[in-house]
């Protein structure tokens, strides 16, 4: 947090809505730029080369410009058919310091209403992820260095993190929610030698 608000993002989208044989979509363009003190990946391989130690971006951090780009595509099909399109790329230059490490990343799914089976108020989804980093990114790892939420300090054979999520979301009663949720990860953290990794999750939503 910086008071005099040196660190800052500017965030600018389009949005078009349409119908498409007769049902509704929209398409949304994101750009946005990051600004602050953040690091180069290749400064902090070069300065850990030149003193042995372990990368660190904590010790190349300079003012710089971090951009990117995202792109949504949301699509009815039927009455209870839902599908979308996600892409989005950024700087993989720089560093990362908010949500994780993804420098490029493409996602698409359905999600499907319970009217088919006599429950209106409930959601079936079904979404597949790849994430990837750039090149600059795999050598700060592969290097030993650690990132904002991944990195042990290897990463001998980098590959594309993929991810396969399923949930059913389930009406108990009016204004209460829960959510049952799989999700398969193969190359976790985009190590290659390493998963997959299966997760459950459960969550419960009211609202009163």
């Amino acid at each position: 947090m910086q008071r005099d608000f040196s660190q800052f993002e500017i965030v600018t989208e389009a949005e078009e809505r349409h119908e498409l044989f007769g049902e509704a979509g929209k398409v949304k363009l994101l750009f946005f730029a990051n600004r602050g003190r953040m690091a180069n990946y290749n400064d902090a391989v070069r300065l850990a080369q030149e003193t042995g130690a372990t990368p660190d971006v904590a010790l190349v951090r300079r003012y710089a410009t971090r951009p990117g780009v995202a792109l949504n595509l949301e699509q009815q099909v039927m009455s209870d058919l839902g599908a979308f399109m996600r892409a989005s790329f950024n700087d993989g230059h720089k560093e990362a310091y908010e949500f994780t490490e993804i420098n490029r990343s493409i996602a698409t799914g359905v999600s499907v209403s319970g009217d088919r089976w006599r429950r209106p108020n409930d959601t079936f989804g079904l979404a597949g992820v790849i994430n990837d980093i750039s090149k600059d990114a795999r050598n700060y790892f592969a290097a030993g260095g650690l990132g904002i939420l991944i990195g042990d300090g290897q990463l001998p054979r980098a590959g594309f993190e993929k991810i396969l999520e399923v949930y059913y979301r389930a009406a108990i009663v009016s204004g209460i929610h829960v959510t049952f949720d799989y999700q398969h990860i193969d190359n976790p953290a985009y190590n290659a030698v390493r998963g997959p990794v299966d997760v459950f999750g459960l969550r419960v939503h009211a609202e009163f």
